[in-house]
């Protein structure tokens, strides 16, 4: 097929905002997936009859449209509502999440400096805004809750220290409790979950469900193709086998630094502005065990340094799928952004996984894989607006849609990425014009 009869919206990326927007377009599109699979991170993998995804992977829909979707892609009841359980590990003792809204059960003296710290930030009349997000931390929270959580584990998830990045991320993921919860949460009455994540849905085989049955109802969907080159000023890819494709628009989800990459003979300011991104990988290992985990939990955090991880969740426990007959499968995420050393390493978290009551014994384990996600955590750092203030406007003036978590280069949910393919599908349209 010559490039000329092929469909004027072509679609680079066929995780969950390319296939929405493939969804929402319902023609004249050709998606483009450089992998084998559709799903991008959104998949499931399976090892010696253990199912796991790339860590945590959840619904956590509001959107009566999105919503609404979901209902016509799977018969009722197939995604399963669960009510999430999240701990936190600190001090040697499990409490409920969030930290701020949960010191029952701390040694006394911590509660109480989490305590004292948050009433006194709370009797401060602040000169300005914070500037950071260690600022935020301790305006909202004070010096307690932000030593003993907030501070040490945000540098732990995003791998930089809280005071490079912005405070602008987080407005929607880090719960802001009440007095009435953080006083009732000290004393053991807090009866409600808080945060944007406190139920959601799940496949019983593993979120790759999601993905397949969306693609499942597209179609023109081509796998293990990805252009080489992108020729914007004449709206063209190219491919390495000389193939090529002339749109009128063009959604991209590739990560944001990739996809300037990519453009043939980009504006210096373009390519400066890209070089200045930042983003972590993550290290995780897949931990797959005989018997069942011994905690009632979907995930735990764990905030100190003595620990080599900041999360630990437990796949099994979102569905009994996941694992054979009384085993269990887990996801350990990993503080240190280089590549495990498995011999030293793995017996370590063995043990730490005792230690939290998670296993009984290192024997439990069966086997414990390393995996990594090259494009993790944009960091939201001081030069985060600025330079995505340059590249955004140059992109849409050339027909050219980034969108999704790496391609809008954001941090967001599995929701935020079928929203931005159903917003990246009317801009599409719209250039068509």
């Amino acid at each position: 097929m010559s490039s000329t009869a092929k469909p004027p919206i072509a679609i680079l990326g066929a995780g969950l905002t390319g296939l929405s927007a493939a969804h929402h377009l319902g023609s004249d599109y050709q998606v483009y997936e450089r992998l084998g699979h559709v799903g991008g991170h959104a998949i499931t993998l399976e090892e010696r009859g253990y199912r796991f995804d790339r860590t945590g992977h959840l619904l956590h829909l509001r959107d009566p449209g999105i919503r609404a979707w979901m209902s016509e892609l799977f018969a009722e009841g197939h995604l399963r509502t669960i009510h999430r359980r999240s701990l936190v590990f600190s001090h040697g003792k499990y409490t409920r999440y969030p930290y701020q809204a949960n010191t029952f059960g701390l040694p006394a003296e911590v509660a109480f400096e989490c305590l004292k710290g948050y009433l006194t930030a709370r009797e401060t009349s602040w000169e300005s805004a914070p500037a950071n997000f260690e600022e935020f931390c301790l305006q909202n929270f004070g010096e307690g809750f932000s030593k003993h959580f907030m501070i040490p584990y945000n540098a732990r998830l995003w791998g930089v220290h809280p005071r490079e990045i912005t405070a602008e991320w987080c407005s929607r993921f880090v719960p802001m409790p009440k007095l009435d919860d953080v006083l009732a949460g000290a004393v053991g009455l807090n009866d409600r979950e808080l945060g944007y994540n406190a139920s959601f849905l799940y496949p019983p085989t593993g979120i790759q469900e999601l993905p397949v049955a969306m693609a499942a109802r597209i179609g023109n969907v081509t796998l293990n193709r990805a252009p080489s080159k992108i020729d914007w000023r004449n709206k063209r890819l190219h491919f390495s086998d000389g193939d090529t494709h002339d749109y009128q628009s063009l959604i991209t989800t590739a990560p944001l630094k990739s996809l300037i990459g990519l453009l043939d003979d980009a504006p210096a300011e373009i390519v400066q502005a890209a070089n200045k991104l930042r983003c972590n990988k993550l290290w995780y290992l897949d931990v797959a065990t005989h018997k069942p985990c011994l905690k009632d939990l979907h995930w735990a955090y764990i905030p100190e340094d003595k620990y080599p991880f900041y999360r630990i969740g437990c796949y099994s426990n979102f569905s009994e799928q996941l694992a054979p007959k009384d085993g269990a499968c887990f996801y350990v995420e990993l503080a240190d952004r280089n590549e495990p050393d498995m011999a030293t390493l793995g017996p370590r978290i063995a043990r730490d996984m005792v230690e939290m009551g998670l296993i009984a014994s290192v024997d439990d384990i069966l086997f414990m894989s390393p995996r990594v996600i090259q494009f993790a955590y944009v960091v939201f750092d001081h030069d985060y607006f600025s330079t995505l203030d340059v590249i955004k406007p140059f992109l849409i003036e050339n027909n050219i849609l980034s969108h999704g978590r790496y391609g809008a280069w954001n941090y967001s949910s599995m929701e935020d990425a079928l929203i931005y393919g159903r917003q990246a599908a009317t801009s599409a349209r719209e250039m068509l014009r």
